[in-house]
């Protein structure tokens, strides 16, 4: 199949976008992109949520990486969604971040989910449609990685306000990010900058930076591609502490605690 088949098809890919339900009003949704696995995409989305609601925003996350959820890990999770009226009530963190994902209605968290593209596609439109998420000023969606059934259904189906693309050093992580680049473009859909991952790591003995990935890539990824940088993040072995141990809503150099995210 060509490229321009590809294209053309991606072009018209926003058909239908759904309805929010009438328990909801959600003002922003954003979604959370990688081109690649690896670059710590779900890590961003909970920083990025978090942040936010330490600005005082009312904040909620829709784990979309059905087959690799790692939001509830992060955030200390493990109470099953509650039901109202036939709907799905959220999980609410320690500092009252709205979460919802699959990972959540296992009996066992490393329980894996073998579905098909489909239902994977299905059970994402239903976290948006059934799930009581009340009013928020953002929804955080964490994509996996791609641009295969489910960032593609979350781009055709939800009234999405832009992307924010995570990348890291290396150069296939350049290369493929360009495809989620291309994706986005294609569909229509606003870029709101993008994060440059596991940068660097800062030596705690004498303090020097050490490329382990390579040097970044951040400005010429940004310059390339025409998106904003947002932030520039090292490898911090605090914040695997923190996300290991559920307690990432107290990392306390969050990049993200000032940032705004609305279009000018």
């Amino acid at each position: 199949m060509s490229e321009n088949a590809c294209a053309g098809e991606a072009s018209n890919a926003r058909p239908e976008i759904l309805e929010q339900s009438e328990f909801n009003n959600i003002k922003h949704v954003i979604a959370v992109v990688s081109g690649k696995g690896g670059v710590g995409k779900s890590s961003v989305s909970a920083l990025l949520a978090v942040g936010l609601n330490r600005q005082g925003y009312k904040v909620g996350i829709l784990d979309a990486d059905i087959t690799g959820p790692s939001i509830p890990k992060m955030f200390g999770l493990t109470s099953p969604p509650g039901v109202l009226d036939n709907r799905i009530v959220p999980v609410r963190t320690t500092y009252g971040i709205l979460v919802i994902s699959l990972n959540l209605f296992l009996m066992e968290e490393d329980e894996p989910v073998v579905w098909r593209g489909p239902l994977l596609g299905s059970a994402v439109k239903q976290f948006w449609t059934d799930v009581i998420w009340g009013d928020l000023d953002y929804l955080i969606i964490d994509l996996p990685p791609g641009t295969g059934d489910v960032p593609l259904t979350v781009m055709q189906s939800l009234p999405l306000y832009g992307l924010v693309v995570v990348t890291s050093p290396q150069d296939l992580a350049f290369m493929v990010v360009k495809k989620a680049v291309k994706m986005a473009g294609q569909m229509n859909i606003p870029i709101l900058g993008m994060v440059e991952n596991m940068s660097f790591l800062t030596c705690p003995g004498c303090g020097k930076k050490i490329d382990l990935f390579g040097s970044s890539k951040a400005e010429e990824t940004a310059r390339e591609t025409g998106m904003k940088l947002l932030a520039v993040l090292p490898v911090d072995p605090k914040l695997a502490k923190f996300s290991d141990s559920g307690q990432i809503e107290l990392y306390d150099v969050n990049p993200f605690n000032e940032i705004n995210l609305i279009k000018e």
